[in-house]
């Protein structure tokens, strides 16, 4: 959600009709959220009703105040036959004829044999949803490179990966956000705001990326969730890596097993079971 922004800005400034989405770990349902299928809400600025974390309602207000379309598309987390369902939703009520998913971080892009596959249950519900969709235009974008590995992610494997999917032509290239652009200087301000609603709860991969771009580097003191760990910010964070999104499913091991799966649950289940018999590859420094 937050790591689209910089791309929907720069849509926007282009004349383009985007909409934001996010498949959400709050409580969406406890708030007055109007509800527009089974696992699919509405949240505008003046969304209330649930205290806490809520980061939709923070960014739907951020963009109120910056006279942008505020209204934020919210997902509980779900399996993949309701989130489709609720996409087919989208995609019908708004007319969409392009979508694309954007990661905080890189492990979208763990096909399944990798040392380790990070925090992939969101990511591949997500893949496997909107790669069952009907629409013209289906890509992915990856920002927050290294962000991962505290979840056990390989970047080599990444880069490993990127290559691959260059050989299959469904690599679109890379880009960065800079603090010196419309889009950048946005970025950094609604994570600011973000941060400020949920003290308790900062997010970490945003906060990375948000450091990367202003210059920082290193161990860069950060939240007090991050205190008892070693990060390594850089400038390769705030890098845009974007794939066709149905050659990213081409690759994936075990997407297809996915795409009827009726809970969380159930997706949880069958990426660790395809990753406990996968022959994976072994972990592997970047030589440079």
């Amino acid at each position: 959600m937050f790591a689209g922004l910089p791309l929907a800005h720069a849509l926007w400034r282009r004349g383009q009709k985007v909409h934001l989405a996010n498949l959400s770990f709050s409580s969406v349902a406890l708030s007055d959220a109007p509800q527009l299928a089974p696992a699919l809400y509405e949240v505008r600025p003046e969304t209330s009703g649930l205290d806490g974390y809520f980061p939709e309602q923070a960014l739907a207000r951020f963009l109120a105040e910056e006279k942008l379309p505020s209204t934020v598309y919210t997902f509980p987390r779900t399996g993949v036959r309701q989130l489709l369902r609720a996409y087919q939703v989208l995609v019908e009520q708004l007319k969409l004829d392009a979508i694309v998913l954007v990661d905080g971080g890189t492990d979208l892009l763990m096909f399944g044999d990798e040392a380790g596959l990070g925090t992939p249950v969101e990511d591949m519900t997500s893949l496997a949803a909107v790669g069952q969709l009907h629409i013209a235009h289906r890509h992915v974008a990856c920002i927050g490179f290294g962000v991962d590995a505290y979840h056990g992610v390989c970047h080599s494997h990444f880069l490993e990966n990127v290559a691959a999917l260059e050989r299959d032509g469904a690599y679109h290239g890379a880009f960065s956000v800079s603090r010196h652009t419309e889009e950048g200087a946005l970025y950094l301000r609604a994570v600011a705001h973000a941060a400020a609603a949920h003290e308790a709860r900062e997010s970490i991969v945003n906060g990375s990326i948000a450091a990367a771009v202003q210059g920082q580097f290193g161990d860069v003191p950060m939240t007090a969730r991050t205190a008892e760990s070693e990060l390594y910010i850089n400038p390769l964070m705030g890098i845009y890596f974007t794939f066709d999104l149905m050659g990213v499913c081409k690759r994936n091991q075990y997407v297809r097993e996915l795409v009827d799966a009726p809970s969380v649950v159930h997706v949880e289940a069958i990426i660790q079971d395809h990753h406990a018999h996968a022959q994976r590859r072994p972990r592997r420094l970047i030589p440079h």
